[in-house]
């Protein structure tokens, strides 16, 4: 394995490591954020505990909001990833069999298509 495949699957572990980070610290944070509001405006408008649980039951929502926000986003970029790796991997294949075998492929599949099989003896000539 080369140094620089080794750094980009260390890039891909550290991506994936930062997603999950932001996942957990989005389901903490809404609710806390919830609390604390909800305890001030208890504190100030004496109405505890009534602001506290509606505020704590809001960054709960939140929360789960911005996870769901969260996945959505992390599928579509493994998604785009998968995309560009079939890309890059189909752009080898044809660029190491050169410009005529992807010609002989097509010509074969249109055959195909039609009913009649290409043979070898087709192929030569």
């Amino acid at each position: 394995m080369a140094f620089r495949d080794f750094l980009k699957v260390q890039k891909q572990g550290l991506e994936g490591l930062a997603s999950v980070g932001t996942i957990g610290l989005h389901m903490v944070s809404g609710p806390l954020v919830g609390l604390a509001i909800g305890y001030f405006l208890d504190k100030w408008l004496e109405t505890s505990p009534w602001c506290k649980l509606i505020f704590l039951f809001l960054g709960i929502g939140a929360g789960f909001f911005n996870v769901y926000l969260d996945s959505k986003l992390l599928i579509a970029r493994m998604d785009r990833k998968k995309q560009t790796a079939g890309t890059e991997t189909g752009a080898r294949t044809s660029a190491e069999t050169g410009p005529g075998a992807a010609a002989q492929a097509a010509a074969n599949g249109a055959q195909a298509g039609t009913g009649q099989a290409a043979s070898a003896d087709d192929t030569a000539a």
